[in-house]
């Protein structure tokens, strides 16, 4: 392990965090209208968050400026892993540092670390689990009380919202797009970072390729943030949403997240944009480079990589039909006045829990047992490869399928061996091996993630606040929603609830979770072997 190398990177990385703390600076001052009030505190905390962020990063970077090796297949697991948990320990400095509070029981308390910790890595990996409360400030007029006073400055809400949106894309992609000169060293990071097994890069040298996906990111970006803002929302909540949408990851504004707007136009706009979040961006990319033929439509020619994939077919098959059996079994409960709304707000979910973005219009955990249940299985699908969405990944379960097909088959023909195919190619032996590692892998750490959790909540010391006792449910829900940065869960996690109620080695826990999942297992994983650390 180039250890120099290691420190310089990270370096690099810590002062890349720190830096991107400025754009939350503005939203401490009275803006559009939005405030009237300066958060003396909120902005001095930023200040003070961007400092040490600058002054850590920059003490790394000194300690291996003259290191100029190149970066091996170690090196770049390790930068990535150790990257993303430097990221989370750095962006959590503004919540520490800003005064934000939170209710604990019926006391206001101020966050702890491992709220902090935990509130960073969710936003970082695009989870959007929450242990905070009170987003929102009091309504005009409203009887001074301590349960209705503003506990979380608005600066630091846009933090929070803003690191979904750098860990959407990735933050590793950002710095490689931002650093270049890094060659295959670069590609060996954005291969461990860009979730999917078969996600390629669309051009040859890696920097380009950031580039290019940092910019169809912020394009579609720019789009939704402008229609939000057409359909009502303030230029605070257009942003904050947009960054929660495209980068799937859920965190909002309010307490009663989108269903706050009560707007079937912004329910619509965002399901649109949660779709198109959990599409391959390659598939964008291969939409706009392709050459024009004569006499074909433009339309046709665009939509053509799409239609080709088998991925996206699957994507928008395994959505149209959740959609039907969750509004079914709505309309079965009647819990809604009319079919367009039932067909919205399923659609909402399906797409809103498929893709890993964690929006809510409606409390799901009061609907019927049927629908929880489909809840808690679309929980593990996730969206495309080389999407921003989480999860086990749409194409894991087509190669998954093919696999045991294959398999059956090979029980009565053992003579015959037939290729692993996806679009027509040919797919490598160690693709296969790979699906089915990932596969035992993720069982073997929601099972046993799942029986730490009981473990460190013993009969749920936390579960009997405001009534709710804790079930073996309620621990499944936390580690699905965290492992598959889903954020809300089932129970004592569900849409209305939080995971402020939790014991700190528990949010630890479901931190690291989050950084599991989103980094795919590997880049976390290897950090804890000792082998890995040997120079040799």
């Amino acid at each position: 392990m180039n250890w120099l190398l290691l420190c310089r990177m990270l370096g690099l990385l810590g002062m890349l965090v720190g830096g991107s703390m400025v754009f939350s600076l503005p939203w401490a001052f009275p803006l559009l209208g939005e405030t009237d009030t300066f958060e003396a505190e909120g902005f001095q905390g930023i200040v003070s968050s961007l400092v040490l962020c600058l002054v850590i990063g920059g003490g790394l970077f000194l300690i291996g400026r003259r290191e100029t090796g190149t970066v091996l297949r170690k090196e770049a697991l390790a930068i990535v892993g150790l990257g993303w948990i430097l990221s989370g320990l750095l962006g959590s400095l503004p919540f520490l540092l800003s005064g934000v509070r939170h209710h604990q029981g019926d006391q206001i308390v101020p966050i702890t670390i491992a709220d902090a910790i935990f509130e960073s890595v969710s936003g970082f990996t695009t989870t959007g689990a929450s242990v905070l409360t009170h987003l929102e400030a009091p309504p005009a007029g409203a009887a001074p009380d301590q349960h209705l006073e503003k506990l979380i400055p608005r600066c630091v809400l846009f933090w929070r919202c803003f690191t979904h949106w750098l860990g959407g894309m990735g933050i590793i992609v950002l710095f490689v797009a931002v650093l270049g000169q890094l060659g295959a060293g670069g590609k060996a990071m954005m291969r461990r970072e860009v979730p999917g097994p078969i996600s390629e890069a669309v051009r040859p040298r890696v920097r380009e390729t950031a580039l290019t996906m940092w910019a169809i990111y912020v394009g579609l970006s720019v789009v939704l943030a402008g229609i939000l803002y057409a359909e009502g929302m303030s230029v605070f909540d257009a942003l904050c949403h947009t960054f929660g949408t495209m980068a799937t990851g859920g965190f909002s504004t309010w307490n009663a997240s989108v269903g706050h707007f009560q707007s079937s136009t912004i329910e619509w706009t965002l399901i649109a944009f949660m779709l198109l979040a959990g599409t391959n961006f390659n598939l964008y990319y291969m939409a706009i480079s392709q050459e024009k033929k004569p006499g074909q439509n433009p339309l046709l020619r665009w939509f053509a990589p799409f239609y080709r994939d088998p991925e996206f077919r699957l994507y928008l098959s395994i959505l149209s039909i959740a959609t039907f059996l969750l509004a079914f079994g709505l309309w079965a409960e009647q819990r809604y006045g009319s079919l367009s709304e039932t067909i919205r707000h399923a659609a909402f979910m399906s797409v809103s829990i498929t893709t890993t973005t964690g929006f809510g219009t409606e409390d799901f955990d009061q609907w019927s047992s049927f629908s929880r249940a489909l809840l808690f299985g679309l929980m593990f699908v996730g969206g495309c490869a080389g999407s921003t969405g989480g999860g086990i990944k749409v194409v894991r379960f087509l190669l998954f399928a093919r696999i045991l097909k294959l398999e059956a088959e090979q029980s009565f023909r053992p003579n015959v061996v037939r290729p692993l195919r996806i679009a027509g190619v040919n797919l490598d032996k160690t693709l296969r091996h790979e699906v089915i590692v990932y596969f035992s892998f993720m069982l073997l750490i929601f099972v046993s993630s799942f029986m730490l959790l009981v473990a460190i909540e013993p009969g749920g010391p936390w579960g009997q606040t405001d009534g709710h006792n804790i079930e073996l449910i309620d621990c499944a829900s936390a580690v699905a929603a965290t492992l598959n940065n889903i954020g809300p869960g089932l129970g004592a996690v569900g849409p209305t609830m939080n995971f402020s109620l939790f014991a700190p080695q528990s949010k630890l826990l479901l931190s690291l979770l989050m950084l599991v999942g989103r980094l795919e297992l590997f880049a976390i994983l290897v950090l804890f072997m000792p082998s890995f650390w040997k120079t040799q």
